[in-house]
Formats: structure tokens, sequence, C-alpha cells
């Protein structure tokens, strides 16, 4: 998987080192509160392991699910996985259909969860440009969003990352959502 670098993140894939964040970061409430028709949390450190090794599996070289990381003061090696904290998820995947099978869209979706400690920082933002932009690098058409009508704050990143609201749509995750696009501008 490619790592992309912003001023103050690293977007690197996750490894094993990294299931108990990922763990602390899906076993949240608030985090997950927005994720799905019926949200759940995660209950244990196997399924952490679960989740990152499928995440590794979603690499294609243009699609992928990164590891947000702060940079640190000191510059460090990208591959020093102790250069700063994980602050979050941000994912670039084929968003499924509504349905009972799950069938792909066809679609592209750009999504972000962040720890709570991180919140208000802009880097939900900031990741999410940089993986916008590598997709659209890498030939991607257009990218879609999709939000929780209540989630608010997601819907911000959206608009400050330059996808346009479309409208309200059921069309994905058998949920109605907020459907953000962008098209490649290139």
């Amino acid at each position: 998987m490619l790592i992309l670098e912003t001023p103050r993140l690293t977007l690197r894939p996750y490894t094993s080192e990294d299931a108990d964040f990922v763990l602390d970061l899906y076993s949240r409430m608030e985090v997950q509160r927005f994720l799905g028709a019926n949200p759940k949390t995660m209950q244990d450190r196997a399924e952490a392991l679960t989740l990152i090794e499928a995440w590794a599996r979603r690499d294609d070289g243009t699609c992928g699910i990164w590891a947000v990381q702060e940079k640190t003061v000191q510059e460090k090696t990208v591959q020093d996985q102790d250069a700063g904290n994980l602050t979050g998820t941000l994912l670039l995947k084929p968003i499924p259909a509504s349905g009972p099978e799950r069938k792909p869209s066809g679609d592209i979706e750009i999504g972000w969860h962040f720890h709570p400690d991180s919140w208000g920082k802009g880097y939900a933002s900031e990741a999410g440009a940089a993986v916008l932009q590598h997709g659209f690098k890498h030939g991607l058409p257009r990218v879609v969003a999709v939000t929780n009508p209540a989630n608010t704050a997601s819907m911000r990143v959206c608009g400050k990352i330059g996808l346009q609201h479309q409208s309200s749509t059921d069309r994905y995750y058998n949920t109605v959502c907020e459907l953000f696009t962008a098209e490649n501008p290139n």
C-alpha cells in the first residue's frame, strides 16, 4: 500500500501491532453510532486483528484502508510506527449497494473514523483531502461519501475536502444516508 503524507500526518497500512488502537477506536459507541443501520461496538482484540487482516486485502494500489498517524516534532522515518500517535482510519473502498446481498454498487467511497481524542483538530479533513487526491491521481472518475443524517461533523469534512452534497439516499448500507460526491477534475 502506498504511504501518504500530509504536513501533520502519515497515512500507512495497519499492522497487527495496531490491534490495541483498533480495538479502542471501534469499541467506542461515540465512534460507531453513525456507522450502518445497526451500529455495534468491537468486543475483543481478536476481532481487531481480523479486521486489520481484512483491511490488508482491500489494498489494490488505489483503494485501501489507512492508519492515520500524527507526525512528531522530531522527524522519524515513515517505517517507524512509534513516530506518532494513531488518530484514526481513512478508507477508500468499493461501497456496497443496499439489499440483502450487499452487492457492489460500482461506486468508490471515501470515509473516516477518528478517535475522540483527535476530534476537532482537522485530521479528518487533512487525511481525507490527501486520500481523495490520491484516488483521482490513480484514475478514479468519481468518489462518493455517505453520512448519517445526524452526523454534522462528517458532513462538514465532506465540504472541506471538496465533496458536494447531492441528496438523501437509501442506495447504500440498507439505511438512509446523506450522499456527497466529487468528480475527478483531471
